[in-house]
């Protein structure tokens, strides 16, 4: 080696050394530098990549006592006020490998845990990004009982309080500021995206909104409707999951190859609308365990039908079929769905021992009267959000098993109408796609790696990432005609058994060969 090329890399190896210790300095004393309204700093903290975060003060039921952290950031955590009785717990990671992005991230079910797996995805992506913890700790609803502007955060101000502030703490911590705006959520959080488009068209340049929870009240009441329906295991009403596995098995061999192959999905549940009296026991059968008496035959055709209200209008579309498997455990399990008991707890009666035992449609009514804060998010006029700029990128699991895809169906409609606009015109800022396979924000029985999160990663590039197709869409003006998806093998992060690419509704994809169902290009959107 030359003493010049050996000097040369000493050189070298002191400007990255300097360039680190300027950002763990930086890091260390930002928070002396953040003097904003209502917000306390609690700490400001280097982060190194490779490190397994401990989380001592995130709830217990918020089931994260620890974060993997794979690159360099720096971890901003803060109070916000957000009134005289409420504030937020809001949290900012800066990445030293920063693309010059911001983003917020949001929330599920009732929570108020701050999804700190998005916070470290989307800062491993290289995004300045911000998580709130929604107005109260914990997944329970008891926060909101007689506490309306912890509520009042919930419903919308939570989101957008972290996206003013964490706006503002990105260009005080870097120097070049930020260029775009992003959002991405499911769920709740796809809820809060939507919630941002239709009430604060400005905030985000893109918006990356899964399995959302709009139509919110009717989905808490829908939500609630499960339990009288099936009844308590002891009931004749009730299917064990082994029983509701019949049914889903019944529906594949009615469903299945609609779309022209036989592969255990049904790419477009509205095509489907199976005959369950086949599954009916005759009498003195040899085995029955393949059949279902009539009563529990009736307890799945009701699973599978709308929520009609008392003058007899639509308040929430049917479960789509093919979820049975998954909902099973949770939504037919014999028990008063947790997240609405604690609505109608909490929120509608003020009445904490109310049991969800009885619920009728006259609740229903009660609670989509309230709509506190406008929660529904159901506006249909986003014109505002599209004269600004922006984009959303709407996409829902077709074997979501706990809000149904059928319902962005139905909001997809909503806008459309409402906006007057054919689908060809609503693509210019406006997508939807459906994802076969997908359950509840993601997992599933198929290529529901979309790269939503670290969970669903199969790579950075914009085909197989939706964040990234959101970037390449907002920065390059291309926008995404398919999302494709990843089939792992063994879960998350294993080998990919197959890719399908999923369509922009109203569009479905068929098998038209000539290869097997594992070859994505033997589909077609049609």
């Amino acid at each position: 080696m030359t003493p010049f090329f050996a000097f040369s890399l000493l050189a070298l190896g002191q400007v990255a050394l300097a360039s680190q210790d300027a950002f763990e300095t930086r890091c260390a004393q930002f928070a002396e530098k953040i003097d904003i309204p209502d917000v306390k700093v609690n700490f400001a903290q280097y982060v190194p990549g490779g490190t397994n975060l401990s989380l001592p003060d995130n709830a217990p039921s918020c089931g994260a006592a620890s974060q993997s952290v794979t690159v360099d950031l720096c971890r901003v955590a803060m109070a916000v006020k957000t009134s005289n009785s409420s504030e937020i717990t809001l949290e900012a990671w800066f990445p030293r490998k920063y693309t010059g992005r911001f983003l917020s991230t949001g929330n599920g079910g009732l929570s108020g845990c701050i999804q700190y797996y998005d916070l470290a995805y989307t800062a491993q992506l290289g995004f300045a990004t911000v998580g709130a913890n929604n107005g109260h700790n914990g997944t329970s609803g008891e926060p909101f009982y007689h506490h309306p502007e912890v509520l009042r955060d919930f419903a919308y101000r939570s989101i957008h309080t972290g996206v003013v502030i964490g706006k503002e703490l990105t260009k005080k911590f870097y120097d070049e500021g930020f260029n775009k705006s992003y959002y991405l959520g499911c769920s709740t959080g796809g809820r809060q995206g939507w919630k941002s488009v239709q009430k604060y068209p400005n905030d985000f340049d893109g918006v990356v909104a899964g399995s959302p929870a709009i139509n919110f009240v009717n989905l808490i009441s829908w939500s609630a409707r499960f339990y009288p329906i099936t009844g308590p295991p002891s009931s004749d009403t009730y299917l064990t999951p082994a029983e509701w596995n019949v049914v889903h098995n019944e529906i594949l061999r009615q469903c299945d190859t609609i779309d022209g192959a036989k592969d255990g999905l049904i790419e477009d549940p509205t095509l489907c609308y199976p005959i369950l009296e086949t599954l009916i026991c005759a009498p003195n059968p040899s085995n029955a365990t393949g059949c279902l008496t009539s009563a529990q035959v009736q307890t799945a055709n009701k699973v599978f039908s709308p929520l009609y209200g008392i003058n007899g209008t639509l308040l929430y579309p049917r479960m789509q079929p093919g979820s049975e498997d998954f909902a099973s455990t949770i939504m037919y399990n014999g028990e008063p769905f947790p997240y609405s008991k604690d609505w109608f707890r909490y929120v509608v009666y003020n009445n904490p021992i109310w049991s969800g035992k009885d619920f009728n449609v006259k609740d229903a009514a009660a609670a989509l009267a309230q709509n506190p804060y406008n929660i529904q998010t159901w506006e249909g006029d986003l014109s505002s959000f599209q004269k600004s700029g922006g984009k959303v990128l709407h996409y829902h699991g077709m074997q979501d098993q706990l809000i149904t895809s059928e319902d962005s169906k139905l909001y997809y409609s909503h806008v459309a109408d409402t906006m007057q606009l054919p689908p060809s015109q609503l693509d210019d800022f406006y997508r939807f796609f459906t994802v076969s396979g997908m359950a509840h924000c993601g997992g599933g029985d198929g290529a529901y790696g979309i790269g939503q999160g670290t969970a669903t990663y199969a790579g950075s590039d914009p085909e197989d990432n939706v964040l990234m197709a959101m970037v390449k869409w907002v920065e390059q003006g291309v926008a995404p005609e398919t999302i494709r998806g990843s089939k792992f093998a063994d879960g998350p992060g294993t080998k990919i058994e197959y890719r399908r690419r999923h369509c922009r509704y109203p569009r479905r994809n068929i098998h038209v060969g000539p290869g097997p169902y594992t070859d994505e290009n033997s589909w077609r959107c049609i």
